[in-house]
């Protein structure tokens, strides 16, 4: 006590009452803190008893939080039209100690990854952020606060991903913008349109993909697979790249696959063949021209990692979950037929991955029936 005392901390009755001339606050997702006004700084430990705590629970039925014009937070009672700056949660605090980190796992969502965290100073940008893996990825950013751009190929499923974000929360900051990755000046000019909206951009992922199609060629004369799936982004990353750096720390993620183990890029004299980036039609299987995309964007992710690192920027490439159920077989029958037989072992877009096995044995399969077709 003589320790308080001679703080000038004894003159309260309560150990967790505030000593004359401390304020108790929060931040924007619910953490303690206290000011001194006194000596004109803010502390997360309580000046007394030295615990952290934090806000328990959603805001009561009836409130909003909300920014005044000085930046500060703000806690509006719709039910009784007022509003103060003392977050009315502050009665139901528990003890950081309380709080334990989390273990994540295979049943683990994305909302619950980005929980308590606010997202409302970051831009980020999703390309094929209209349908599964990506939308999810949207969606999770978007409730936490989130700027994010849909850079996708049709505006119209776009736009419906954005209604169905804003639906879920009406201050969901989300638009799309056209990006046609099949398409290289579709994408210098949705690059050139972005830098126009004098925009931050903290994270770009690199998400869009096709599988199993047709062989076909793009209005750039290359096979549409390896476009899509590498190239396009390649570009991509390239005509933003300076936009990533002025905004550091900024991080791009690259989404691969598994299946990339499947494949190389080497001749019969083990040197790389780009011939097999862009094959003729009659060299041209789907499954593996796939694999190859996804070999091409690990690689270019640590090669990006490599040189932007040093200004801030992180590259990082990922294996989105051993099989989800997604859309990206719907161009061959095979492949969806093969999919609809492994439907009961895998997970949705929420619950994200399932063991390894199931992915391995569906990838494999499936580029043994190549060989055949």
């Amino acid at each position: 006590m003589a320790a308080l005392k001679y703080a000038g901390m004894d003159d309260t009755d309560s150990e967790d009452e505030l000593p004359p001339g401390w304020e108790e606050r929060s931040t924007k997702d619910g953490w303690v803190y206290y000011a001194n006004h006194d000596e004109m700084k803010t502390q997360w430990e309580h000046p007394k008893t030295g615990k952290k705590k934090r806000c328990a629970g959603d805001l009561p039925y009836g409130w909003e939080q909300e920014t005044d014009e000085k930046g500060q937070i703000i806690y509006i009672d719709h039910i009784n039209k007022r509003s103060t700056y003392f977050d009315p949660r502050h009665a139901f605090t528990v003890e950081d100690v309380v709080v334990k980190p989390k273990r994540y796992d295979g049943n683990t969502a994305a909302l619950e990854i980005l929980q308590g965290r606010d997202l409302s100073d970051k831009v980020v940008l999703i390309t094929g952020g209209n349908a599964g893996i990506g939308f999810e990825t949207a969606r999770s950013f978007a409730l936490h606060g989130a700027h994010v751009i849909l850079a996708c190929r049709n505006l119209t499923r776009a736009n419906k991903a954005v209604s169905l974000i804003q639906e879920e929360w009406h201050k969901a900051r989300v638009e799309a913008m056209m990006c046609n990755l099949a398409s290289l000046r579709s994408v210098r000019e949705f690059a050139e349109s972005f830098k126009a909206m004098k925009l931050p951009l903290h994270i770009l992922v690199c998400n869009a993909a096709v599988c199993t199609q047709p062989y076909m060629l793009t209005e750039d004369n290359l096979e549409s697979t390896f476009q899509i799936c590498h190239l396009g982004h390649f570009l991509l990353v390239q005509c933003l790249q300076d936009v990533l750096r002025r905004s550091a720390p900024a991080r791009v993620v690259v989404v691969s696959s598994e299946s990339h183990r499947f494949t190389d890029l080497l001749d019969s004299c083990g040197k790389v063949d780009l011939a097999l980036l862009s094959p003729s039609k009659k060299d041209y299987w789907s499954m593996l021209a796939y694999n190859r995309a996804k070999l091409c964007n690990i690689l270019f992710s640590n090669e990006l990692h490599r040189r932007l690192s040093p200004y801030g920027v992180t590259s990082n490439a990922l294996h989105p979950g051993n099989m989800m159920y997604t859309s990206i077989h719907r161009s061959w029958w095979l492949m969806t037929f093969l999919f609809t037989l492994a439907r009961p072992f895998t997970k949705s877009m929420v619950q994200h991955c399932v063991d390894s096995m199931f992915e391995n044995l569906l990838w494999g399969l499936g580029g043994i029936l190549c060989c055949f077709m």
